[in-house]
């Protein structure tokens, strides 16, 4: 198969560089300038201002702004959170949500619960009351949820669309390793309009998350592998470059081969996602990809990211230096994920029911 991108992620792609090489910001900071050159309004429809584009642009963008460790909330907002609601979205709730979106506004989306990560069967319940639908449970390890103008929250009877500031929804900050802030998100009784409980496909919204997680991956490790590498031309021992020694050589390379076996897995998954194939074979076989990013991100990012700084040696520990950006956010997003026991077990059943 040709993976080969087309224009459109291309010109994506083009401008987030534009933008890294013109800006010193890689945290929240960023943000606004995002909104300045309009690439939060990507993926959203033309009435509203945007350009249709869909999930390989998208995946561009997050891989690009992963390549710089940028610190921004881009994978909850647009690689989860606005992809999910585009087809699922009401006229009325679209009004309020896109425009805002387009200003900065923060999406998120809450998929895991305590002792379950990517829950399929969502204890969270969402009980109807006329017009009314109250919303109670709990969340864990949500991005950006103090940020958020609305958080999507997976329920028994749907997904709901929360308001960030609503009546009986308790946000706590969880320790995190680097600047991709999450919280722990408490629903006690929580009312939202009927029509903001959706009919969002959960598994479609794992999907997205994975895709745009791996998307992220690829390029956290490509930046690492990048900053390593200039690292050991350009560092002397023994009057000679670091990059020289046989051993070091020899793990470079070995980076060299887990950057571009995430490459492509994460091409893949985000390629065979995109296609307008709704067709039974398809969907598994996309589903098995995914279920391949999602292990090889929990099991293999982390250890790169742990022999990039052992090859940067003091340095890498060095928070002045930016090597443990790129580290941090790679173990906020491998747990995310569930961990790589997680998703060896899921990716082992897999392979065991075909």
């Amino acid at each position: 198969m040709d993976f080969t991108r087309d224009e459109g992620p291309d010109a994506v792609a083009e401008v987030v560089v534009s933008v890294l090489e013109r800006e010193s910001a890689r945290d929240i900071e960023l943000w606004p300038r995002l909104v300045e050159v309009g690439l939060l309004t990507v993926a959203l429809p033309e009435r509203f201002g945007g350009d249709d584009a869909g999930l390989l642009e998208i995946s561009a963008l997050l891989t690009e702004l992963a390549t710089d460790a940028v610190a921004v909330p881009a994978l909850p907002t647009l690689g989860i959170g606005l992809l999910a609601l585009l087809p699922a979205l009401p006229d009325d709730l679209a009004e309020r949500v896109y425009p805002e979106v387009a200003k900065g506004a923060v999406l998120t989306a809450a998929l895991s619960e305590p002792g379950a990560p990517f829950t399929a069967s969502p204890k969270t319940t969402a009980v109807a009351e006329g017009d009314r639908v109250r919303v109670s449970g709990h969340k864990v390890a949500v991005p950006y949820a103090e940020q958020a103008r609305w958080l999507l929250i997976p329920t028994d009877s749907g997904v709901a669309l929360v308001e960030g500031d609503a009546t009986g929804l308790t946000r706590t900050p969880s320790p995190v390793s680097g600047g991709l802030p999450e919280c722990s998100v408490l629903l006690d009784n929580v009312e939202i309009p009927a029509a903001q409980l959706l009919a969002v496909d959960l598994a479609h919204l794992h999907r997205l998350a994975v895709a745009g997680i791996g998307s992220v991956a690829d390029g956290l490790l490509e930046g690492a592998l990048v900053l390593t590498a200039e690292h050991l031309r350009v560092r002397r021992q023994f009057g000679r470059p670091l990059a020289e020694f046989q051993a070091v050589a020899q793990q470079i390379a070995d980076l060299y081969v887990v950057s571009r076996t995430l490459h492509a897995a994460s091409v893949s998954a985000n390629w065979a996602l995109a296609q307008d194939d709704s067709s039974p074979e398809h969907r598994e076989r996309t589903d098995d990809d995914l279920d391949v990013l999602a292990y090889t991100v929990a099991s293999e990012l982390p250890a790169a990211m742990q022999k990039c700084h052992h090859l940067h040696g003091g340095l890498g520990v060095d928070v002045t230096h930016p090597m443990h950006r790129y580290y941090s956010q790679a173990k906020d997003i491998a747990r995310w994920l569930g961990g790589e026991s997680f998703r060896l077990d899921r990716l082992g059943a897999r392979c065991t029911s075909i």
